[in-house]
């Protein structure tokens, strides 16, 4: 093939989870139609979070938890490309790799799924002191807030795994899952209610599929660039840029919101304390409207935040990048390292 993968199969890693196994389904089969004389093969492997199901994912610490195998696997040639969900992946690859595409976003809004009893009410219907089941700080920060009267446990397991708990059990009246995943599965009708980012902010990269891939694959990366979405690039940058100069993690509530219109970049950006109680929230926008240049050169593997996107335009992208850099650096200085601080450890504790 003119892309030089022609005569063998390129090979996809994903991790074994059904809700994995149909997002990389979904990027092959793009990959199909782009590239029909290629064969692709798809190969399957348990990661560290698949397999700690007993442990709140911000207790574990582990940045990479649901994509070190995964790397492992690319670094070792075993795989030529692996699919992630964005949100899984840290603001700081490992050296050596890069995401070489991100896929057009799904609704990166939450979605409340509520227990068979609790069916056509919304959060604010629920008794008082019923459980909410989520494992994100994120959500359950933003929600302690809105929702004072509601309680917030953890829950924990893959999407099959948490509605069966959900509807088999009468410990929980509703739980939040990303609406993504949900859509994703074929399961858009137990959505119940689904949070507008005024309710709640979605987590960094929400709703968005990454494909990573060995940073000197000029073969690969050429590839998969293919399947970059530019809208979802900027946005994604921003709030990725947002998040790592903040240096947030799974284990503090960081979340975002991000619009493009007419040419303007639109970020919202906002840290909390683990109860929702201290809270910090500000909007910035920034224009993207640059031309594409070519770009050749010993530039054109320039990298933001972990994503190398040729076919974007670099100066919207340095300018997305920007704004999340300094809308970050605008709630630090109103005490958002306190904040995050205080939220780390606690958590820790």
């Amino acid at each position: 093939g003119e892309n030089g993968v022609g005569g063998r199969a390129v090979r996809v890693g994903t991790r074994r989870s059904q809700l994995a196994r149909i997002q990389t389904d979904s990027v092959v089969e793009m990959l199909r139609e782009l590239y029909p004389d290629l064969c692709f093969e798809i190969v399957a492997m348990s990661t560290t979070g698949d397999k700690i199901l007993d442990t709140a994912l911000s207790k574990i610490g582990e940045k990479s938890l649901f994509t070190k195998e995964l790397e492992n696997a690319l670094e070792r040639n075993e795989v030529d490309l692996v699919v992630h969900s964005l949100k899984d992946l840290p603001t700081s690859l490992p050296p050596g790799f890069t995401i070489g595409a991100v896929c057009k976003r799904e609704n990166p809004l939450d979605a409340v799924v509520f227990h068979p009893k609790n069916c056509g009410k919304t959060l604010s219907l629920l008794p008082e002191k019923s459980v909410i089941g989520t494992s994100s700080l994120r959500r359950a920060a933003q929600l302690k807030k809105k929702f004072p009267q509601l309680e917030f446990r953890d829950i924990r397991g893959n999407l099959n795994t948490r509605l069966k708990k959900l509807d088999e059990k009468e410990d929980f009246s509703a739980i939040i899952l990303a609406a993504a995943g949900l859509k994703r599965m074929g399961w858009e009708n137990r959505i119940g209610q689904l949070l507008s980012p005024e309710d709640c902010l979605y987590a960094v990269g929400q709703g968005a599929l990454a494909v990573e891939v060995r940073a000197k694959d000029q073969e690969i990366l050429n590839m998969v660039s293919a399947l970059h979405d530019a809208d979802t690039v900027l946005r994604c940058i921003a709030e990725r840029a947002f998040m790592k100069r903040l240096e947030g993690g799974c284990s503090v509530p960081v979340a975002v919101n991000t619009m493009l219109k007419d040419g303007q970049l639109y970020l919202t950006g906002a840290v909390y304390s683990l109860d929702g109680s201290d809270s910090l929230k500000e909007t910035m926008q920034t224009s993207v409207n640059y031309p594409q240049q070519n770009e050749d050169g010993p530039n054109d593997d320039v990298q933001h935040v972990g994503i190398t996107a040729k076919n974007v335009p670099g100066q919207a992208q340095e300018a997305a990048e920007n704004l999340g850099v300094e809308l970050a650096s605008l709630l630090l200085s109103k005490g958002a390292k306190h904040i995050l601080s205080v939220a780390r450890q606690l958590n820790d504790a």
